[in-house]
């Protein structure tokens, strides 16, 4: 590839600002969504979410294509900008649907192919449109230093939470269907307003601590075996939910290991006395999304801001280099 089309590329790549934006309304927007609009027993589907992706690519290159630089009238000049964009915009489609394919494995199925080939297609329509609107001369695409540090203060801070937010929902929707078996519970949901409650455990294995309802996600959980060894629940940093039946809503909060099949015994301690708390199967949670809701809650939250951080060092990166420019 000759180096004037390396450069024609390069100068089509999105700035951090549009990274940000593609990610939110590719990933954490469809989740989000779908939270908002349907009811709690009912799991995302892949082939919805992925039509966010069809829908947003358009955008992306008709975008970046009028904010590249370059001659605007000439034929040649749109046909390399078209392609350019198309191929960088292709990439952006590919990379959200490997998320949603090995990250965040939804319920259902989609027509990958399709989603592919169509959003190639629109965002070469995009790209088409794009180029002609911007005016001929070349603008500035750097935002002024403190309007690029604060943009990307907020967007960190945004893409945590959201990162946070996306872990725990993309887990919820990729949760395999199991039936639902409970092994026992402490709590007044159990029986009583006791301080423990008995487990018949069938087997040696790990199980799940559940949360019903509102209960605090933070236990402080304890099994004990009839030899009277103690054994500590791991607390799960981001707790999935909306599983159980139909008369209450559990969240996965924390998980054991018992060594051989017994009677158990489980207590939780909390700051609410009247939370509930039972004991079931660990969830079977596809993809990389399984092991992100073990992460220390601080890397998930770097995870998350990665744009943000991005949009800084990007404007930081820019002001030195007009800093030595002015200097020369």
């Amino acid at each position: 590839m000759k180096a004037a089309t390396w450069r024609v590329v390069g100068r089509s790549i999105p700035g951090p600002m549009a990274l940000a934006v593609w990610l939110l309304v590719t990933v954490p927007a469809p989740l989000v969504f779908f939270e908002w609009t349907h009811r709690w027993e009912e799991n995302a589907r892949v082939g919805a979410a992925v039509w966010w992706t069809v829908a947003a690519a358009p955008v992306l290159a008709a975008t970046v294509a009028a904010r590249r630089p370059g001659p605007r009238r000439a034929g040649r000049a749109l046909v390399a900008a078209v392609v350019a964009v198309t191929l960088v915009s292709a990439v952006f489609v590919g990379t959200t649907m490997a998320v949603y394919r090995w990250v965040i494995p939804l319920t259902g199925s989609a027509p990958w192919r399709s989603v592919l080939v169509g959003s190639v297609l629109l965002a070469a329509c995009g790209a088409t449109v794009g180029h002609p609107l911007a005016r001929g001369r070349e603008r500035p695409d750097h935002p002024p230093a403190r309007r690029g540090y604060v943009a990307g203060a907020i967007v960190a801070m945004v893409g945590a939470l959201l990162g946070q937010a996306t872990v725990q929902l993309g887990a919820e929707g990729s949760t395999e269907s199991q039936d639902w078996v409970e092994y026992g519970a402490v709590g007044p949901y159990a029986a009583s307003a006791s301080h423990s409650g008995g487990l018949r455990l069938p087997a040696a294995g790990r199980y799940a601590v559940f949360a019903v309802g509102s209960a605090p996600r933070d236990p402080d959980c304890r099994v004990t075996g009839v030899d009277q060894v103690v054994v500590s629940a791991t607390v799960v940093t981001i707790a999935p939910g909306d599983y159980g039946g139909d008369y209450a809503s559990y969240a996965w909060v924390a998980s054991f290991d018992v060594p051989v099949p017994g009677a158990y015994s489980l207590s939780c301690r909390t700051w609410d006395q009247q939370a509930s708390y039972t004991v079931g199967e660990i969830p079977r949670i596809r993809g990389a999304v399984g092991a992100l809701i073990h992460w220390p809650l601080i890397a998930v939250w770097l995870l998350g801001a990665i744009p943000g951080l991005l949009i800084i060092a990007d404007t930081g990166w820019r002001r030195a280099e007009r800093q030595s420019r002015t200097l020369m």
